[in-house]
């Protein structure tokens, strides 16, 4: 089962006010799958996160690292997982996604390359963009599976 609502993202104000409103409910243990096209804010909307939990502004895209790991002023760690350049399920293993999974909270950029792995109790939120240059409108459907199913009107 899943429950789902959409938001729409009409600037950047609204990515980031969504930012702020995800901050608010990450709690330890939970994982959050980011997916849209390149350029849809994914890395935008984590990086909001990230500066609400953890105090960083200037958050690298972990596209080339893969991970970047930062401590929440709740002493929990963040893991910003970006699996872009992730091409066989194998390259998974050395992440040490399982282990965050338990602990961690968990910001996954490109989630569909873990196929199957995928925890049953995760939020989703999938950014769509429609249209070009200034009638450009992007759209977060937010999907909550498991614990998350409940927390989604929370949005």
């Amino acid at each position: 089962m899943s429950h789902s609502r959409h938001l729409p993202l009409t600037d950047l104000a609204d990515t980031t006010a969504l930012g702020d409103r995800l901050a608010g409910l990450l709690v330890a243990g939970d994982i959050v799958c980011l997916s849209g096209d390149l350029g849809a804010g994914k890395t935008t909307l984590a990086r909001q996160v990230i500066a609400n939990m953890c105090g960083v502004d200037d958050a690298p895209s972990p596209t080339y690292t893969i991970v970047q790991v930062y401590e929440t002023g709740a002493s929990v760690a963040l893991w910003h997982v970006d699996l872009y350049r992730i091409e066989e399920p194998g390259e998974l293993e050395q992440l040490g996604l399982d282990d965050a999974f338990d602990d961690a909270i968990t910001l996954i950029e490109w989630p569909e390359r873990l196929e199957d792995s995928l925890p049953g109790d995760r939020l989703e939120i999938s950014i769509a963009i429609t249209g070009a240059g200034v009638d450009t409108v992007r759209e977060a459907r937010i999907t909550g599976f498991g614990s998350w199913e409940s927390r989604v009107d929370e949005f």
